[in-house]
């Protein structure tokens, strides 16, 4: 078999599998599942594909042949409709992207979603400080001694950004011995991040706004050499105003949605 035969071999695999998971997910819904009025008697279950054509806000005829198998070309933006319409999680999103386009889905930076309860149950659980993260630094999740260190539940929600604190929280910025190493570092760590989603809207607003709310930042931000990464804060002055210094380490808690756990180990 030459490679033409086994790749069309391949497509006509991946497009069975595509047909089968959409007819899957497709049937495993009900109308009132997607706030859809039920009327009459149904001779198949779940949706019929003009429902989730509607809901997808995508053309019946583009549907069903995407649902058929046929060699046709989807945008981003139709797998991310078709997926909402089917109320995939994450996991499943991934795995529509990855039969149609053999790729994840497109990166979102800004995201608050909640932390699955085991998580929250682990860093609770751990008794050191602990938070989760996403792409953009937004810390979506802690424990009470994260919460010890960092004062996270007086923030806003729009203030409770890692970057942010550092750079525009002066009340932090007090109580953080290393300051200018700790922002050295946190800032490189977050440039690496950036090359994942570089034209993403959120990530450029955040950039943007500490533009406008640090000098220091701004200077940073143009300066190429910036060598030292982290993603967690290396020393603290505690209330009784006594220097803790930190190592960290960090755990993958979502890869598709690019949620990380940064833990605290105190240095003795």
């Amino acid at each position: 078999m030459n490679e033409t035969e086994r790749h069309s071999r391949s497509l006509e695999r991946t497009r069975g599998e595509l047909t089968e998971f959409l007819l899957h997910h497709r049937h495993k819904l009900t109308p009132a599942d997607v706030g859809l009025p039920t009327t009459g008697r149904r001779r198949t279950p779940g949706l019929r594909r003009e429902e989730v054509a509607t809901l997808a806000g995508v053309g019946l005829t583009w549907y069903t042949w995407f649902e058929q198998g046929r060699d046709i070309t989807v945008s981003e933006r139709f797998l991310l409709s078709v997926s909402k319409a089917l109320r995939l999680d994450d996991a499943e999103c991934c795995h529509l992207f990855l039969l149609a386009h053999r790729r994840p889905p497109p990166v979102e930076a800004y995201q608050w979603q909640s932390i699955p309860a085991r998580i929250q149950l682990l860093m609770d659980e751990l008794g050191r400080p602990a938070y989760v993260i996403n792409l953009r630094w937004d810390v979506i999740a802690w424990n009470t001694a994260a919460d010890r260190l960092f004062e996270l539940a007086t923030l806003e929600q729009g203030e409770r950004n890692l970057l942010r604190m550092i750079f525009a929280n002066p009340t932090l910025r007090r109580r953080l011995p290393d300051w200018q190493q700790d922002a050295y570092r946190l800032l490189a760590q977050f440039r690496c991040d950036l090359a994942s989603a570089p034209e993403d809207p959120e990530m450029q607003s955040l950039i943007d706004d500490l533009k406008q709310l640090s000098a220091d930042f701004r200077l940073w931000w143009e300066k190429p050499d910036l060598h030292t990464y982290g993603y967690g804060i290396g020393a603290i002055t505690t209330d009784d105003a006594s220097r803790q210094d930190f190592d960290h380490e960090t755990l993958i808690v979502d890869e598709h949605r690019h949620l990380r756990m940064v833990l605290y180990f105190a240095r003795a």
